[in-house]
């Protein structure tokens, strides 16, 4: 099988392994790259959103918004509070949690969802799945439905994402979100054609691994990645700066220094051959001058 590396802009920092075959055509992998990489999008907000659901409650109409001490003091608004309530600092949520019993499930959902979606997964050399990434989005339902049996607000965020893509349309988040029918693939400054076969791309050697970028049209070949990280980056100048200075004290030693060096003596090579250039005597120590 063929390995896909995608990954995607130098900002996010996220990538991901794809498994296909030589024998698959660009349509149906470019089809199910976009549809793995959506599907990671949505997954990682849900598991970090899930978190302020299960501690601060689901979501205010947006017309009732607002910090609550402050609307119960000055707008002599009435809060309903149940046994877990906690005050959302951003006044967003109505502050009914769920409980510590529902909160642990939310967590241990939503770390198992982020370890599989993380970019580790890279070097354990772990492909994503879809299936199993549905699974992950199935679990984080099932979590959502055992806390709010009734269901979410329409207008809750949450219930928008887990619902379908369209809750992430205008965030920045969302705009990493690709249409199946219109990304393109790239890989060294090469487009996957879609009318042709992956083999047309990279041969017929079935043990290859290629580093492939997913754009939205019209975009054009990706930038290419700079031929330096940027740890490497820092730590090659931090090496020319103590170099240059080492060359700086250098510059501004005597320029007789040297003649106290062992190399710079006139008599060490006689010295040497003879067998005497360093004697030593037991109970005697080296005093300095």
């Amino acid at each position: 099988m063929v390995f896909l590396h995608v990954k995607k802009s130098n900002e996010t920092k996220d990538e991901f392994l794809f498994e296909a075959s030589v024998k698959d055509s660009n349509e149906d992998v470019i089809r199910r790259l976009v549809e793995v990489n959506n599907l990671r999008i949505r997954l990682s907000v849900l598991s970090a959103a899930i978190m302020d659901l299960g501690k601060y409650g689901q979501m205010k109409d947006p017309k009732e918004q607002g910090i609550d001490h402050i609307q119960e003091q000055y707008e002599g608004k009435k809060i309903d509070k149940n046994p877990y309530y906690c005050e959302d600092p951003n006044g967003i949520r109505d502050g009914n949690g769920v409980g510590e019993t529902l909160m642990t499930t939310f967590e241990k959902v939503a770390e198992d969802t982020k370890v599989y979606i993380s970019r580790d997964q890279v070097k354990a050399r772990v492909c994503m799945d879809l299936e199993i990434l549905t699974e992950k989005l199935n679990n984080l339902k099932g979590a959502v439905m055992m806390a709010f049996p009734m269901g979410l607000p329409e207008y809750d965020t949450i219930r928008c994402v887990l619902e379908g893509e369209g809750g992430l349309e205008g965030t920045q988040v969302g705009a990493e979100m690709l249409d199946p029918n219109t990304a393109t693939l790239w890989s060294a400054g090469k487009e996957f054609l879609r009318d042709q076969m992956v083999s047309d791309r990279l041969g017929h050697n079935e043990k290859t691994k290629m580093i492939v970028k997913l754009q939205p049209p019209g975009s054009g070949p990706p930038a290419r990645e700079a031929a330096i990280t940027e740890d490497e980056r820092k730590a090659m100048m931090a090496h020319y700066f103590k170099r240059q200075e080492e060359m700086k004290k250098l510059a501004e030693s005597s320029e007789d220094d040297y003649l106290a060096s062992s190399w710079a003596d006139s008599k060490g090579l006689q010295r040497n051959l003879r067998g005497i250039g360093e004697i030593k005597a037991p109970g005697l120590r080296k005093f300095s001058s």
